[in-house]
């Protein structure tokens, strides 16, 4: 599974998270230690805001911690909210196009996790993407789809309730001609003033998903893993979650899709 990191709070040049820690998202790519994949060389991603609604995005192939030009970006760019992923492909090719997060607008969004069954539906979830977010669709990933049909869903009217109704739809996909586990993932998105975290399950093996505020830094870490070992502060949000967190602010809800499932 893949691993990523994502903050929100006071400008911090990107590094803080991303490559100066302990156990920072580039250590976690060849090192993750609450993960099925302990190397993560398939690809990484940043998006990150700055002065323009719309994210900043560099992502490529390389395995993250052999790019010098990512170590060089990360050393010169601050920001008050960003998202950053290294990548453990489940079956789709490592391609630019594959690598997290993705950008439609102002909206950016990274996800780990696994669609079981996938391949036996892929066209049945191209068919759930809107015509205008269609365009957007450059790869062939499970994660892509998802972000754009949750789009379609009214993502901007209503972040929460978008996801649950895409999830909900890869879900029933996945019971009728996938495979189990059917749905297992934590998901962070932006619309660059918020950040968004998920983290869910059809079983009980969501993928990791914890959070740490920083009186130094003001402001907050979201993790798939502690970015320190041994580090105090870092609490893990629990299954079935769907947060906010805007400046010093958290909120957390329940996320049901299944709920949606049940009623239809």
């Amino acid at each position: 599974m893949c691993r990523w990191a994502a903050y929100v709070g006071q400008p911090i040049f990107l590094e803080e998270i991303i490559s100066r820690p302990g156990h920072s998202l580039i250590h976690q790519s060849h090192c993750a230690t609450q993960c099925h994949s302990a190397i993560n060389a398939d690809g990484f991603g940043v998006a990150w805001y700055g002065d323009r609604p719309e994210p900043g995005l560099y992502r490529d192939v390389l395995p993250a911690w052999s790019d010098p030009n990512l170590k060089s970006l990360t050393a010169q760019v601050r920001s008050g909210l960003f998202l950053a992923h290294v990548r453990a492909s489940t079956g789709t090719a490592t391609s630019r196009n594959n690598c997290h997060p993705f950008a439609v607008g102002r909206w950016s969004f990274m996800h780990n996790g696994q669609i079981g069954g996938y391949d036996a539906f892929r066209r049945d979830a191209e068919m759930m993407i809107e015509d205008r977010y269609y365009p957007y669709r450059k790869g062939a990933t499970d994660s892509e789809a998802l972000f754009l049909i949750a789009l379609g869903e009214g993502m901007e009217r209503d972040p929460k309730g978008a996801m649950e109704r895409a999830t909900v739809r890869f879900e029933a996909l996945s019971r009728t001609k996938g495979e189990a586990p059917h749905v297992r993932l934590t998901c962070a998105f932006s619309d660059g003033k918020r950040l968004y975290a998920i983290r869910y399950a059809t079983d009980d093996f969501a993928p990791s998903l914890y959070h740490r505020w920083s009186d130094s830094r003001m402001g907050r870490a979201v993790v798939s893993e502690p970015l320190e070992t041994g580090e105090t502060g870092w609490e893990e949000l629990p299954q079935g979650s769907f947060c906010v967190f805007e400046g010093d602010a958290m909120t957390i809800e329940s996320f049901t899709p299944r709920n949606l499932s049940d009623a239809a």
